[in-house]
């Protein structure tokens, strides 16, 4: 991830300074926009992925996101402290990737900016949690937990990788099923339920207490394992 350029349009300091200097702690080299047309200025200098407030001083981000998408396929990370599920579907249409709620982890938010990266650049991934004791190598098709290669079916794979790739993100089972079978496909509830059994006696040590893969009562379910440095 060395290298990338990443901007931030957030006009409150203390955060903008705390996603930065995360952010640089993982060697990305880091612009910050305090307005909307500061941000339209900083996108001529050429960025790799934007983390974008929606409340700006002086204009909606709303409507900066819709003005990158005119002409730029740019990976964009909604920052706002709008959390209503109309919000968030909103922005998601107005073409953004992801959509992160205040009050946020700066490490969930790293975690989000290099799975956006890997999947817009089109890199095959391998991420691994909790000191490498789980290992997902997209190249290979191979899941590692604690040095062995587990057996995995390709719907399994899938599923797996999707949460991985956005720890701390909660995924509905409609979510999860659209990803990886479809939007026709009925009777994800017990499809998507029975495919997370099989994964947790795969990788967790006691699948009654997962350390990887929490269901959200209610929801679905959420990764919760930890992410080791690049």
């Amino acid at each position: 991830m060395k290298g990338y350029r990443i901007l931030i349009v957030e006009d409150e300091k203390k955060i903008a300074d705390i996603v930065k200097a995360y952010l640089e702690n993982e060697r990305f080299k880091v612009a910050v926009a305090e307005t909307g047309q500061r941000a339209l200025e900083l996108l001529k200098d050429g960025v790799d992925l934007i983390i974008l407030d929606l409340m700006l001083p002086d204009m909606p981000g709303e409507d900066i996101c819709q003005a990158i998408r005119e002409d730029s396929e740019i990976p964009i990370i909604m920052l706002t402290a709008k959390s209503e599920e109309e919000e968030r579907i909103k922005g998601l249409g107005l073409g953004a990737d992801d959509y992160v709620v205040k009050p946020f982890s700066p490490r969930e938010l790293v975690a989000r900016v290099k799975a956006l990266l890997r999947r817009s650049k089109g890199i095959k991934k391998k991420v691994s949690f909790n000191n490498n004791n789980l290992i997902i190598d997209e190249s290979r098709f191979e899941v590692i937990k604690n040095g062995s290669i587990v057996v995995f079916t390709p719907t399994e794979f899938k599923l797996l990788l999707n949460l991985a790739e956005r720890p701390g993100q909660v995924f509905t089972r409609v979510q999860l099923v659209n990803a990886i079978l479809g939007y026709d496909f009925e009777g994800y509830d017990r499809t998507v339920d029975a495919h997370i059994k099989n994964i947790r006696h795969k990788i967790e040590d006691d699948p009654r207490n997962p350390v990887y893969i929490k269901t959200v009562y209610g929801v679905g379910y959420r990764f919760i394992g930890l992410p080791d440095e690049d």
